[in-house]
């Protein structure tokens, strides 16, 4: 196969984002006849039809989804060069792109990214707030450096190693009936309304499974996208939910909320650091790499409370 340039890969991307090839002419500047000939002869070099021309519009082969997915690849591995080597002309001495989950983001990477940039002022960090999943996809896929997730989700063949532990308690309003208890089970909040986060977020996955340990099943009235949105709605009466307390310690300003230890075994949760290939890391991201580790090492943790 003749390898594709990377006008044709751009301009694949354009019709697969508008179902269109006249549409996808207009996105790249170009005639709708150079269009059609550049996607036949890449049909042609690949030998595999990779649209479906139909009468609304145009859709993707199983063979031009594939195709779709190494492009995007491709020319996000071209953008990224040119950013890194803009950079080095201005002074920059590295790049590092780092995912997080929102736990990590709020908890604990203000204090380790800002002590590692003040070391290290020339390495730039791209970081980007993910769910876990797709935290441990973007990193299998190339797409991140380094990743920090919440430890249940799967990361098989890549190398995740524990970076932190948080603690998972009951939020509720300080006015509430459970306000005052020392510590308790899951179980014993399953009767309360709940507030939690969108339905693909590793945190509302690990609740659901709570509860369904009980045969019970999660009241969940509210769901939104941030730790601060639940904290909010929770404060004005609207209903309980479970978050770090890390993170709730960090949004509960001028926000009447009381904080109550879970003894569920999966309440202690655990955080990884994940990478593809440890030793095929740049140096920078090595660097960024080793520093998180550090910082987890002298981090105490959460201990479990002792059981009611």
């Amino acid at each position: 196969m003749k390898r594709p340039d990377f006008v044709t890969l751009r301009l694949f991307v354009a019709i697969a984002d508008e179902r269109s090839l006249t549409r996808a002419a207009e996105r790249e500047h170009l005639a709708l006849a150079a269009v059609s000939k550049r996607i036949s002869d890449l049909e042609d070099q690949t030998g595999i039809s990779l649209l479906y021309r139909r009468p609304r519009g145009i859709e993707l082969t199983p063979a031009g989804h594939a195709f779709l997915h190494h492009a995007r690849l491709i020319l996000a591995g071209l953008s990224r060069l040119d950013a890194d080597m803009s950079e080095y002309r201005v002074g920059i001495k590295g790049h590092v792109r780092l995912h997080a989950n929102t736990s990590s983001v709020i908890e604990f990477l203000p204090d380790d990214l800002g002590d590692f940039m003040n070391r290290f002022p020339q390495i730039r960090i791209d970081m980007k707030e993910r769910l876990s999943h797709e935290i441990v996809t973007a990193v299998r896929d190339g797409l991140a450096d380094i990743g920090l997730y919440a430890g249940h989700v799967p990361a098989e063949g890549l190398e995740a190693r524990l970076w932190r532990r948080d603690r998972l308690v009951l939020v509720v309003p300080q006015a509430h009936s459970l306000a005052e208890a020392p510590s308790l089970a899951l179980e014993q909040a399953l009767d309360n309304d709940f507030i939690g986060l969108e339905q693909d977020a590793s945190l509302q996955a690990l609740l659901q499974d709570g509860a369904r340990r009980f045969d019970r099943p999660l009241r969940m009235r509210i769901q939104v996208r941030s730790f601060e949105g639940i904290c909010r709605m929770i404060d004005r009466g609207m209903g309980i939910g479970v978050l770090p307390l890390r993170a709730v310690n960090a949004e509960r300003h001028g926000l009447r909320l009381a904080t109550i230890p879970l003894i569920d075994g999966w309440a202690l949760r655990d955080l990884h650091l994940v990478v593809r290939d440890q030793e095929a890391l740049a140096v920078p991201a090595r660097q960024l790499m080793d520093h998180l580790l550090r910082c987890g090492e002298r981090d105490p943790g959460d201990s479990p409370p002792a059981t009611a």
